[in-house]
């Protein structure tokens, strides 16, 4: 996906035109009370649960892994190098993996950089392996379509071009490596990579790297609302193939990853509730729509029995989806959460995880850090 600044750095910049209140779907349940166990946090995208009740967090522009303590104090676990951030954390037994990146590279595909590393309980971090690389190499999406149709007027794919800063009116996948989420099982890492639109397989032990699955485009026809809302009145009644942006990966107990994804371009009101939930399966790569119409999925947890827990950045709240039907209900009202684990009958979440974000790796933060991590009791 072309990006010049980070996913979520996107995601700011169009939170004010994000619905202000949560779309409960099949009604409201009753809410459990979320307890917090950290607040003040930088951007706190991503959290893992590790040993003795500690929770692993990512403050991700500010480059820092974090560990929450029992006893609620925070300490750092690993400090990025300045224009870097930190992503993905999962924890295996003793080991702690994480992906370090700088997403697109500024701009420059030249210079994508992103990594998969793990970090002991002594502090000693490995790379495990070059993610931006395998972009460099494959571009898994290169033979993707994104943008507008074929038949699509003259006067439409113009205007389009014309919008500043919009990706091409028709394109195929470009360079772009933003490494966002990782799942552990033995000796494979599952990816989940924002630029590339792809989930990759990665071995722990060697760190090669491969494509398991690229998320297909996730097409929409432009309503006016929505064509004069992007610039292009002209594009009315067109059919746009926007880019899947894959936020999380995890494995459910039927031994299927499910991917939560974004639908790619902004999300506004015009544009309606597009995010997605995929399966991709682990063996041969199929890929599944399972269910969609979800405003801003930024990360997902499956618990023991296949009930699906959905973070729903701009909508406010904490979904779920019963895994058998994928029926939806509100689970959890908490402001801007970005990411979900389920540990035992206790879901930890991230929240007012915009809360005064830099505006990029390495940045300082625009206002206070309002981030927290808080749990609450599944029912």
């Amino acid at each position: 996906m072309k990006k010049n600044i980070t996913i979520i750095a996107c995601l700011a910049a169009v939170a004010a035109l994000a619905p202000a209140a949560p779309s409960w779907g099949h009604g409201p349940a009753p809410q459990p009370e979320p307890d917090v166990l950290a607040e003040g946090l930088v951007s706190p995208l991503h959290l893992a649960i590790g040993t003795n009740k500690s929770v692993y967090v990512t403050q991700d522009f500010a480059g820092t892994l974090s560990r929450v303590n029992r006893d609620k104090s925070v300490e750092t676990v690993y400090q990025a190098p300045q224009g870097w951030g930190v992503a993905g954390v999962e924890t295996r037994g003793a080991a702690t993996f994480f992906l370090e990146t700088k997403g697109a590279g500024q701009g420059d595909p030249t210079a994508l950089g992103g990594y998969l590393k793990s970090i002991n309980p002594r502090g000693a971090a490995r790379t495990i392996a070059d993610l931006a690389e395998h972009e460099r190499s494959t571009n898994p999406d290169a033979g993707q379509h994104y943008g507008f149709a074929p038949g699509t007027s003259e006067q439409c794919l113009t205007e389009a071009a014309a919008v500043p800063q919009a990706p091409p009116a028709q394109y195929t996948g470009a360079l772009d490596s933003n490494p966002y989420a990782a799942y552990v099982q033995g000796n494979r890492a599952y990816v989940a990579d924002a630029g590339a639109n792809a989930i990759l397989k990665v071995s722990v032990n060697s760190g090669a790297v491969a494509t398991l699955a690229v998320l297909p485009p996730r097409p929409a026809v432009l309503t006016a609302d929505a064509a004069a809302a992007l610039g292009a009145p002209s594009c009315a009644g067109f059919e746009y193939a926007f880019e899947p942006v894959p936020t999380d990966v995890e494995m459910g107990p039927d031994g299927w990853l499910y991917v939560s994804s974004l639908p790619g371009g902004p999300e506004i009101p015009a544009l309606g509730d597009r995010g997605a939930i995929f399966k991709v399966s682990p063996w041969t790569g199929e890929v599944k729509l399972w269910v969609e119409y979800i405003l801003s999925p930024t990360g997902l947890a499956v618990a023991n029995n296949g009930d699906v827990y959905v973070a729903s950045l701009f909508g406010n709240q904490i979904l779920k989806f019963n895994g058998w039907k994928g029926h939806r209900t509100g689970f959890l009202a908490v402001g801007a959460p970005a990411d979900v684990e389920i540990h035992g009958r206790t879901l930890y979440a991230t929240a007012d995880a915009l809360g005064g974000p830099p505006p990029g790796p390495g940045a300082a933060p625009s206002g206070p850090p309002q981030g927290k991590v808080v749990k609450a009791d599944l029912r």
